[in-house]
Protein backbone atom coordinates (compact mmCIF):
# COMPACT_ATOMS: atom_id res chain seq x y z
CA UNK A 1 0.00 0.00 0.00
CA UNK A 2 1.58 3.44 -1.05
CA UNK A 3 1.95 5.79 1.86
CA UNK A 4 2.85 9.40 2.08
CA UNK A 5 6.67 10.80 2.83
CA UNK A 6 5.61 13.77 5.24
CA UNK A 7 7.92 16.64 6.39
CA UNK A 8 9.82 15.65 8.98
CA UNK A 9 10.26 17.45 12.11
CA UNK A 10 14.47 17.82 12.17
CA UNK A 11 14.03 20.02 15.96
CA UNK A 12 12.28 20.15 18.34
CA UNK A 13 11.44 23.88 17.73
CA UNK A 14 11.04 23.47 13.72
CA UNK A 15 7.68 24.43 12.78
CA UNK A 16 8.14 24.78 8.98
CA UNK A 17 11.47 24.34 6.67
CA UNK A 18 12.27 24.94 2.68
CA UNK A 19 12.53 21.68 0.58
CA UNK A 20 16.08 22.38 -0.40
CA UNK A 21 16.57 19.66 -3.08
CA UNK A 22 15.21 16.23 -3.81
CA UNK A 23 17.97 13.49 -3.96
CA UNK A 24 15.86 11.08 -6.00
CA UNK A 25 13.24 11.11 -9.01
CA UNK A 26 9.78 10.00 -9.51
CA UNK A 27 10.92 6.21 -10.34
CA UNK A 28 13.27 5.39 -8.15
CA UNK A 29 13.54 2.63 -5.78
CA UNK A 30 14.17 3.59 -2.19
CA UNK A 31 15.62 1.37 0.20
CA UNK A 32 15.84 2.11 4.43
CA UNK A 33 17.90 4.87 4.83
CA UNK A 34 18.33 5.97 1.62
CA UNK A 35 18.95 9.84 1.63
CA UNK A 36 16.29 11.12 -0.57
CA UNK A 37 16.06 14.82 -0.08
CA UNK A 38 17.80 17.98 1.51
CA UNK A 39 15.62 20.24 4.23
CA UNK A 40 16.22 23.45 4.77
CA UNK A 41 15.48 24.79 8.57
CA UNK A 42 16.29 27.73 10.30
CA UNK A 43 19.30 26.77 12.05
CA UNK A 44 20.92 24.15 8.90
CA UNK A 45 20.59 22.70 6.00
CA UNK A 46 20.47 18.59 6.75
CA UNK A 47 19.31 15.50 5.00
CA UNK A 48 16.33 13.25 5.01
CA UNK A 49 16.62 9.33 4.91
CA UNK A 50 13.76 7.11 3.82
CA UNK A 51 12.34 5.11 6.71
CA UNK A 52 11.11 2.65 4.75
CA UNK A 53 11.52 0.88 1.20
CA UNK A 54 9.86 1.04 -2.17
CA UNK A 55 9.24 3.34 -5.31
CA UNK A 56 9.47 7.09 -5.19
CA UNK A 57 6.03 7.06 -7.23
CA UNK A 58 5.03 11.22 -6.99
CA UNK A 59 6.99 13.76 -5.98
CA UNK A 60 4.11 16.24 -4.20
CA UNK A 61 6.79 19.45 -3.15
CA UNK A 62 8.42 20.78 -5.59
CA UNK A 63 12.51 21.54 -4.96
CA UNK A 64 12.74 25.09 -3.63
CA UNK A 65 9.56 25.37 -1.98
CA UNK A 66 9.67 27.51 0.94
CA UNK A 67 7.30 27.15 4.30
CA UNK A 68 6.14 23.56 4.22
CA UNK A 69 4.97 22.78 7.33
CA UNK A 70 5.76 19.71 9.32
CA UNK A 71 3.93 16.75 8.53
CA UNK A 72 2.93 18.26 5.13
CA UNK A 73 3.01 14.75 2.49
CA UNK A 74 5.81 15.95 0.26
CA UNK A 75 5.80 12.59 -1.76
CA UNK A 76 4.05 9.36 -2.25
CA UNK A 77 5.89 5.60 -1.44
CA UNK A 78 4.73 2.95 -3.13
CA UNK A 79 5.56 -0.85 -2.15
CA UNK A 80 7.27 -3.13 -3.95
CA UNK A 81 5.62 -4.78 -7.59
CA UNK A 82 2.62 -1.82 -6.71
CA UNK A 83 1.48 -0.38 -9.57
CA UNK A 84 2.52 3.31 -8.86
CA UNK A 85 0.44 5.32 -11.27
CA UNK A 86 -2.12 4.02 -8.78
CA UNK A 87 -0.27 5.85 -6.17
CA UNK A 88 -2.73 8.50 -4.51
CA UNK A 89 -2.30 11.86 -3.94
CA UNK A 90 -2.88 13.83 -0.73
CA UNK A 91 -5.19 16.51 -1.87
CA UNK A 92 -3.23 20.19 -1.74
CA UNK A 93 -2.26 20.01 1.46
CA UNK A 94 1.95 21.01 0.95
CA UNK A 95 1.42 23.94 -0.66
CA UNK A 96 -0.69 25.67 1.57
CA UNK A 97 1.59 25.12 4.31
CA UNK A 98 2.97 28.04 3.07
CA UNK A 99 0.11 30.45 3.74
CA UNK A 100 1.16 32.99 6.62
CA UNK A 101 -2.69 33.76 7.35
CA UNK A 102 -3.85 30.30 8.24
CA UNK A 103 -7.75 31.12 8.70
CA UNK A 104 -7.57 31.44 4.80
CA UNK A 105 -6.11 28.04 4.15
CA UNK A 106 -8.33 26.05 6.83
CA UNK A 107 -11.57 26.82 3.76
CA UNK A 108 -10.20 24.75 1.16
CA UNK A 109 -8.56 22.11 3.44
CA UNK A 110 -12.03 21.27 4.47
CA UNK A 111 -13.15 20.86 1.68
CA UNK A 112 -10.67 18.13 1.04
CA UNK A 113 -11.77 16.31 3.66
CA UNK A 114 -15.57 16.72 2.75
CA UNK A 115 -15.00 15.99 -1.01
CA UNK A 116 -11.59 14.80 -2.30
CA UNK A 117 -12.35 15.47 -6.04
CA UNK A 118 -13.06 19.17 -5.35
CA UNK A 119 -9.78 19.40 -3.31
CA UNK A 120 -8.24 21.62 -6.03
CA UNK A 121 -10.64 23.62 -6.64
CA UNK A 122 -10.45 27.94 -5.25
CA UNK A 123 -13.04 28.96 -2.95
CA UNK A 124 -15.25 30.72 -4.25
CA UNK A 125 -14.44 33.92 -2.08
CA UNK A 126 -10.87 33.82 -3.53
CA UNK A 127 -12.16 34.10 -7.37
CA UNK A 128 -12.45 37.33 -7.44
CA UNK A 129 -8.69 39.04 -6.67
CA UNK A 130 -6.89 36.41 -8.42
CA UNK A 131 -4.84 37.14 -11.78
CA UNK A 132 -5.41 34.04 -13.70
CA UNK A 133 -7.92 35.82 -16.55
CA UNK A 134 -5.42 38.41 -17.10
CA UNK A 135 -2.73 35.54 -17.82
CA UNK A 136 -5.29 33.37 -19.83
CA UNK A 137 -5.92 36.20 -21.72
CA UNK A 138 -2.17 35.93 -22.88
CA UNK A 139 -2.62 32.30 -23.80
CA UNK A 140 0.05 31.61 -21.70
CA UNK A 141 -0.25 29.47 -18.45
CA UNK A 142 1.08 30.67 -15.03
CA UNK A 143 3.06 28.93 -13.09
CA UNK A 144 3.01 29.89 -9.40
CA UNK A 145 3.13 28.57 -5.60
CA UNK A 146 0.23 29.18 -3.87
CA UNK A 147 1.53 31.48 -1.65
CA UNK A 148 2.90 33.80 -4.55
CA UNK A 149 -0.52 33.92 -6.41
CA UNK A 150 -1.94 34.87 -2.90
CA UNK A 151 0.03 37.48 -2.52
CA UNK A 152 0.04 38.67 -6.03
CA UNK A 153 -3.74 38.69 -5.78
CA UNK A 154 -3.86 40.71 -2.95
CA UNK A 155 -1.70 43.21 -4.62
CA UNK A 156 -3.64 43.15 -7.83
CA UNK A 157 -0.39 42.08 -9.59
CA UNK A 158 -0.64 40.26 -12.97
CA UNK A 159 1.43 37.18 -12.58
CA UNK A 160 1.52 36.92 -16.69
CA UNK A 161 4.13 39.85 -16.32
CA UNK A 162 6.41 38.20 -13.56
CA UNK A 163 9.49 36.26 -14.40
CA UNK A 164 10.14 33.17 -12.11
CA UNK A 165 13.13 31.84 -10.32
CA UNK A 166 11.47 28.85 -9.01
CA UNK A 167 11.90 24.99 -9.93
CA UNK A 168 11.11 25.49 -14.12
CA UNK A 169 10.38 29.02 -14.08
CA UNK A 170 7.82 28.77 -11.48
CA UNK A 171 7.40 32.16 -9.22
CA UNK A 172 7.65 32.07 -6.70
CA UNK A 173 7.61 34.62 -2.93
CA UNK A 174 10.57 36.32 -3.62
CA UNK A 175 9.54 36.84 -7.31
CA UNK A 176 6.35 38.42 -6.45
CA UNK A 177 8.23 40.30 -3.64
CA UNK A 178 10.76 42.08 -6.05
CA UNK A 179 7.83 42.90 -8.86
CA UNK A 180 5.98 44.72 -6.27
CA UNK A 181 9.34 46.71 -4.64
CA UNK A 182 10.39 47.51 -8.02
CA UNK A 183 7.36 49.16 -9.79
CA UNK A 184 4.38 50.87 -8.55
CA UNK A 185 2.08 49.34 -6.16
CA UNK A 186 -2.08 49.39 -7.79
CA UNK A 187 -4.09 50.55 -5.29
CA UNK A 188 -6.79 47.61 -5.36
CA UNK A 189 -8.15 48.44 -1.64
CA UNK A 190 -9.73 51.47 -1.67
CA UNK A 191 -10.08 51.03 2.23
CA UNK A 192 -6.18 51.11 2.88
CA UNK A 193 -4.72 54.09 1.06
CA UNK A 194 -1.10 54.44 1.83
CA UNK A 195 -0.27 58.12 4.04
CA UNK A 196 2.41 59.96 3.25
CA UNK A 197 5.92 59.31 3.74
CA UNK A 198 6.62 60.54 7.61
CA UNK A 199 3.09 60.04 8.62
CA UNK A 200 2.83 58.31 12.20
CA UNK A 201 -0.02 55.75 12.11
CA UNK A 202 -1.69 54.45 14.90
CA UNK A 203 -0.61 50.75 15.30
CA UNK A 204 -3.08 47.54 16.17
CA UNK A 205 -3.43 46.59 19.42
CA UNK A 206 -0.70 44.20 20.17
CA UNK A 207 1.18 44.75 17.29
CA UNK A 208 3.14 47.82 15.37
CA UNK A 209 2.79 49.17 12.01
CA UNK A 210 4.06 47.80 8.69
CA UNK A 211 7.18 49.86 7.93
CA UNK A 212 6.21 50.33 4.66
CA UNK A 213 4.12 52.77 5.77
CA UNK A 214 6.70 54.92 6.63
CA UNK A 215 8.55 55.53 3.23
CA UNK A 216 8.12 56.44 0.02
CA UNK A 217 7.99 53.69 -2.90
CA UNK A 218 11.52 53.16 -4.63
CA UNK A 219 13.62 54.46 -1.67
CA UNK A 220 14.30 51.15 -0.06
CA UNK A 221 14.97 47.53 -1.07
CA UNK A 222 12.60 44.80 0.22
CA UNK A 223 14.96 42.07 1.28
CA UNK A 224 12.77 38.78 2.25
CA UNK A 225 13.44 37.20 5.83
CA UNK A 226 14.53 33.63 5.44
CA UNK A 227 13.99 30.81 7.79
CA UNK A 228 16.32 31.74 10.37
CA UNK A 229 15.60 35.59 10.37
CA UNK A 230 11.77 34.64 11.27
CA UNK A 231 12.92 32.35 14.09
CA UNK A 232 15.25 34.68 15.51
CA UNK A 233 12.70 37.48 15.31
CA UNK A 234 10.04 35.52 16.89
CA UNK A 235 11.83 33.58 19.48
CA UNK A 236 13.87 36.59 20.84
CA UNK A 237 10.84 38.93 20.52
CA UNK A 238 9.11 36.37 23.09
CA UNK A 239 12.33 36.10 25.06
CA UNK A 240 12.77 39.61 25.47
CA UNK A 241 8.68 40.46 26.45
CA UNK A 242 8.27 37.17 28.89
CA UNK A 243 11.55 36.68 30.81
CA UNK A 244 11.45 39.60 33.52
CA UNK A 245 15.41 40.41 32.76
CA UNK A 246 17.81 42.43 34.56
CA UNK A 247 21.56 43.03 33.82
CA UNK A 248 24.61 42.74 36.31
CA UNK A 249 28.16 44.77 34.88
CA UNK A 250 31.55 43.63 36.00
CA UNK A 251 34.96 45.39 35.00
CA UNK A 252 37.32 42.71 34.73
CA UNK A 253 41.49 42.97 34.83
CA UNK A 254 42.81 40.74 32.23
CA UNK A 255 46.73 41.47 32.40
CA UNK A 256 47.03 38.02 33.97
CA UNK A 257 45.20 35.99 31.30
CA UNK A 258 46.85 37.75 28.32
CA UNK A 259 50.05 36.12 29.72
CA UNK A 260 48.61 33.36 30.45
CA UNK A 261 47.13 32.82 27.00
CA UNK A 262 50.69 34.05 25.40
CA UNK A 263 52.58 31.41 27.43
CA UNK A 264 50.25 28.37 26.14
CA UNK A 265 50.27 29.47 22.49
CA UNK A 266 54.03 29.62 22.82
CA UNK A 267 54.10 26.09 23.58
CA UNK A 268 51.98 24.99 20.23
CA UNK A 269 53.74 23.13 17.39
CA UNK A 270 53.71 25.69 13.93
CA UNK A 271 51.97 23.86 12.54
CA UNK A 272 50.17 20.18 11.79
CA UNK A 273 47.75 18.26 13.83
CA UNK A 274 48.48 19.39 16.86
CA UNK A 275 48.94 22.72 16.36
CA UNK A 276 46.71 25.33 18.34
CA UNK A 277 46.12 28.93 18.97
CA UNK A 278 43.85 29.52 22.87
CA UNK A 279 42.13 32.70 22.86
CA UNK A 280 40.66 35.06 25.03
CA UNK A 281 37.49 33.73 24.37
CA UNK A 282 38.37 30.26 25.51
CA UNK A 283 39.04 31.68 28.67
CA UNK A 284 35.73 32.97 29.24
CA UNK A 285 33.88 29.59 27.94
CA UNK A 286 36.30 27.48 31.01
CA UNK A 287 35.96 30.50 33.54
CA UNK A 288 31.97 30.57 33.15
CA UNK A 289 31.79 26.83 33.08
CA UNK A 290 34.19 26.79 36.66
CA UNK A 291 31.97 29.76 38.20
CA UNK A 292 28.46 27.14 36.94
CA UNK A 293 29.98 24.96 39.13
CA UNK A 294 31.16 27.13 42.06
CA UNK A 295 27.53 28.82 41.77
CA UNK A 296 25.46 26.37 40.59
CA UNK A 297 22.17 27.64 41.06
CA UNK A 298 22.74 29.79 37.99
CA UNK A 299 23.21 26.68 36.05
CA UNK A 300 19.31 26.66 36.13
CA UNK A 301 16.24 26.43 33.43
CA UNK A 302 12.68 27.70 35.03
CA UNK A 303 9.67 25.70 33.85
CA UNK A 304 6.11 26.48 35.29
CA UNK A 305 6.13 23.74 38.06
CA UNK A 306 10.37 22.98 38.52
CA UNK A 307 13.41 24.72 38.16
CA UNK A 308 15.69 22.46 36.55
CA UNK A 309 19.19 21.74 38.22
CA UNK A 310 21.73 20.77 35.31
CA UNK A 311 24.38 18.83 36.01
CA UNK A 312 27.10 20.30 33.73
CA UNK A 313 27.99 23.42 32.47
CA UNK A 314 26.52 23.36 28.56
CA UNK A 315 27.90 26.77 26.91
CA UNK A 316 26.56 28.09 23.90
CA UNK A 317 28.78 30.02 21.86
CA UNK A 318 27.05 32.90 19.70
CA UNK A 319 28.05 32.54 15.87
CA UNK A 320 27.62 35.51 13.50
CA UNK A 321 26.80 33.87 9.86
CA UNK A 322 26.63 35.43 6.68
CA UNK A 323 23.13 37.62 5.64
CA UNK A 324 23.11 38.37 9.35
CA UNK A 325 21.65 35.59 11.01
CA UNK A 326 22.49 34.21 14.50
CA UNK A 327 23.04 30.60 16.38
CA UNK A 328 24.65 29.26 18.92
CA UNK A 329 26.48 26.16 19.13
CA UNK A 330 27.40 24.59 22.29
CA UNK A 331 30.42 22.72 24.61
CA UNK A 332 29.04 20.09 26.11
CA UNK A 333 30.45 19.74 29.55
CA UNK A 334 32.75 22.40 29.68
CA UNK A 335 33.74 22.07 33.34
CA UNK A 336 35.79 18.93 32.73
CA UNK A 337 37.46 20.22 29.14
CA UNK A 338 41.00 21.85 28.73
CA UNK A 339 41.79 25.28 26.96
CA UNK A 340 43.19 23.50 24.27
CA UNK A 341 40.16 21.37 23.90
CA UNK A 342 37.57 23.81 24.37
CA UNK A 343 40.15 26.09 21.76
CA UNK A 344 39.81 23.01 18.82
CA UNK A 345 35.74 22.79 19.48
CA UNK A 346 34.90 26.29 19.31
CA UNK A 347 36.43 26.97 15.92
CA UNK A 348 34.96 22.96 14.88
CA UNK A 349 31.25 24.55 15.80
CA UNK A 350 31.93 28.18 14.10
CA UNK A 351 33.13 26.65 11.02
CA UNK A 352 30.02 23.85 11.18
CA UNK A 353 28.14 26.79 11.86
CA UNK A 354 28.94 29.56 9.27
CA UNK A 355 28.38 26.27 6.62
CA UNK A 356 25.00 25.51 8.11
CA UNK A 357 26.06 22.06 8.78
CA UNK A 358 25.35 22.00 12.25
CA UNK A 359 23.08 19.25 13.63
CA UNK A 360 20.11 19.80 16.57
CA UNK A 361 22.49 17.89 18.74
CA UNK A 362 24.97 20.71 18.23
CA UNK A 363 23.27 23.91 19.25
CA UNK A 364 20.18 22.45 21.40
CA UNK A 365 20.24 22.00 25.54
CA UNK A 366 22.83 24.47 26.43
CA UNK A 367 22.47 25.70 30.15
CA UNK A 368 24.56 29.39 29.27
CA UNK A 369 25.25 31.31 26.70
CA UNK A 370 28.41 33.49 26.25
CA UNK A 371 28.37 36.52 22.92
CA UNK A 372 31.37 38.41 22.54
CA UNK A 373 31.57 41.70 20.61
CA UNK A 374 35.12 42.44 21.71
CA UNK A 375 36.85 41.53 18.28
CA UNK A 376 34.47 44.22 16.68
CA UNK A 377 35.71 46.57 18.99
CA UNK A 378 32.49 46.63 21.41
CA UNK A 379 33.43 48.30 24.91
CA UNK A 380 29.83 47.07 26.01
CA UNK A 381 26.48 45.83 25.18
CA UNK A 382 23.48 43.96 26.69
CA UNK A 383 22.63 39.94 25.18
CA UNK A 384 19.05 38.78 25.53
CA UNK A 385 18.73 35.81 27.11
CA UNK A 386 18.21 32.64 24.60
CA UNK A 387 15.51 30.00 26.30
CA UNK A 388 15.19 27.99 27.86
CA UNK A 389 18.55 29.45 29.53
CA UNK A 390 18.32 31.53 32.47
CA UNK A 391 21.03 33.92 31.59
CA UNK A 392 23.70 35.33 28.82
CA UNK A 393 27.18 36.84 29.15
CA UNK A 394 27.95 40.06 26.71
CA UNK A 395 31.66 40.11 26.54
CA UNK A 396 33.22 43.53 25.06
CA UNK A 397 36.69 44.42 23.91
CA UNK A 398 39.39 44.08 26.41
CA UNK A 399 41.58 47.66 26.01
CA UNK A 400 44.01 50.13 28.62
CA UNK A 401 42.23 52.17 31.08
CA UNK A 402 43.03 54.27 33.84
CA UNK A 403 42.63 52.14 37.27
CA UNK A 404 42.73 53.08 40.76
CA UNK A 405 45.74 50.51 42.25
CA UNK A 406 47.14 50.95 45.98
CA UNK A 407 45.56 55.11 45.73
CA UNK A 408 46.88 55.39 42.51
CA UNK A 409 45.79 56.19 38.89
CA UNK A 410 47.90 53.10 36.69
CA UNK A 411 46.52 51.85 33.20
CA UNK A 412 45.19 48.04 33.26
CA UNK A 413 43.65 46.18 30.82
CA UNK A 414 40.24 45.96 31.43
CA UNK A 415 37.05 43.96 30.08
CA UNK A 416 33.89 45.28 30.37
CA UNK A 417 31.43 42.16 30.91
CA UNK A 418 27.31 41.94 31.76
CA UNK A 419 25.58 39.41 32.49
CA UNK A 420 21.31 39.24 31.73
CA UNK A 421 19.54 37.09 34.18
CA UNK A 422 16.19 35.93 34.62
CA UNK A 423 14.73 37.17 37.94
CA UNK A 424 12.63 33.85 37.70
CA UNK A 425 15.87 31.75 38.01
CA UNK A 426 18.61 34.26 39.32
CA UNK A 427 18.06 37.00 42.19
CA UNK A 428 20.19 39.61 42.47
CA UNK A 429 22.77 38.21 45.32
CA UNK A 430 23.20 35.21 43.52
CA UNK A 431 23.82 36.76 39.88
CA UNK A 432 26.09 38.73 41.84
CA UNK A 433 27.56 35.98 43.52
CA UNK A 434 28.67 34.02 40.26
CA UNK A 435 29.62 37.36 38.21
CA UNK A 436 32.37 37.71 41.32
CA UNK A 437 33.12 34.49 40.58
CA UNK A 438 33.63 34.60 36.96
CA UNK A 439 35.64 37.95 37.58
CA UNK A 440 37.98 35.70 39.98
CA UNK A 441 38.89 33.21 37.79
CA UNK A 442 39.08 35.83 34.83
CA UNK A 443 42.19 37.38 36.80
CA UNK A 444 43.82 34.50 38.45
CA UNK A 445 43.44 32.12 35.73
CA UNK A 446 45.60 29.66 37.06
CA UNK A 447 42.63 28.67 39.89
CA UNK A 448 40.55 27.57 37.04
CA UNK A 449 43.25 25.21 35.81
CA UNK A 450 43.66 23.58 39.24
Amino acid sequence: MATNILMPALSPTMEEGTLAKWLKKEGDTVKAGDVIAEIETDKATMEVEAVDEGTLAKILIPEGSEGVKVNTPIAVLAAEGEDTSAAPAPKAEAPKAEAPKPAKAEAPKAEAKAEAPKAVEPAPKAEPPKPAPAAASTGTRVFASPLAKRIAADANLDLSAVTGTGPAGRIVKSDVEKALAEGPRPAAKADAPRPAAGTAQPALAGSLPDARLFYKEGTYKAVPHDSMRKTVAKRLTVAKRDIPHYYLTADIRIEALMAAREAINAKSPKDGEGAYKVSVNDFIVKAAASALMKVPDVNASWTETDMLLHNHADIGIAVALPGNGLITPIIFAAETKGLIQISRESKELAAKAKAKKLKPSDYEGGSFSISNLGMFGMRDFTGVINPPQASILAVGAGEMRPVVENGQIVVGNVMTVRMSCDHRVIDGALGATWLAALKGFLEDPVTMLA
